[in-house]
């Protein structure tokens, strides 16, 4: 069947877990807490075939408040295909970046205030739910910070990719602290010549930005001393 997490087709069929098939085919599904239902943050947003989607669970109905259901709000750890179909889905990492890369001022607004309605409104029950599972013995406290210890990792790393994908221009900084003087001079090399159009370069160094060698720009400063 086909499904698309993020643009990105994936391979899925009935009875998987979305998050799941974001997992397998390492699409940008963050989550933490391993799918017990704690953390919110394989939060996605259903776009198109919801219907083939199995009914909101009970940990959706205590996290997820009415505004986010509407708005096609679905926890990917908890959500089962049930039949064939088109299913695509966006995650709340990847909402937020389409909404800065836009420079929309009111889905951002928008954005911002559904979010902080369903954390203000939806807490006390999430944290019910919790305590609920955990008497009922349906979800183990030791097992599941076992499995946050194990997801903070990768969840910085989609942190820090969507940074960067989203605000390019901290590439250069990271570059170059990782690249050590060297890499900084060639980067500081790189970012001259996109601004002066490939004509601007630091001696010595290399720029990745130009196939040839690059061209070098002579600067001449004349100076002259006032007469008292």
């Amino acid at each position: 069947m086909r499904m698309y997490i993020n643009d990105m087709p994936c391979e899925a069929q009935p009875g998987d877990i979305l998050l799941d098939v974001a997992k397998q085919s390492k699409s940008h599904i963050g989550y933490i807490c391993g799918g017990s239902g704690v953390c919110q943050s394989c939060f996605v947003y259903v776009e198109e075939g919801m219907d083939c989607l199995s009914e909101r669970s009970d940990v959706e109905k205590a996290f997820i408040s009415d505004k986010l259901t509407e708005a096609g709000g679905r926890l990917a750890c908890q959500a089962k295909i049930v039949k064939d179909g088109t299913i695509r889905v966006l995650s709340r990492a990847e909402m937020f970046r389409r909404i800065v890369l836009g420079l929309n001022v009111p889905g951002f607004v928008t954005y911002a205030q559904t979010i902080g309605y369903n954390v203000i409104n939806q807490l006390p029950s999430g944290i019910g739910n919790i305590v609920n599972r955990v008497r009922e013995g349906k979800l183990n406290p030791v097992t599941s910070i076992q499995n946050i210890a194990k997801g903070l990792g990768p969840a910085s790393q989609l942190v820090s990719r969507n940074i960067f994908e989203t605000l390019p221009f901290l590439q250069a900084p990271a570059n170059m602290v990782g690249a050590g003087t060297k890499g900084l001079i060639d980067s500081a090399s790189n970012t001259l010549c996109n601004i002066s159009g490939g004509t601007l370069h630091l001696p010595g160094t290399t720029c990745q930005s130009c196939e040839e060698e690059p061209a070098v720009e002579r600067v001449h400063i004349k100076a002259s001393l006032a007469k008292k």
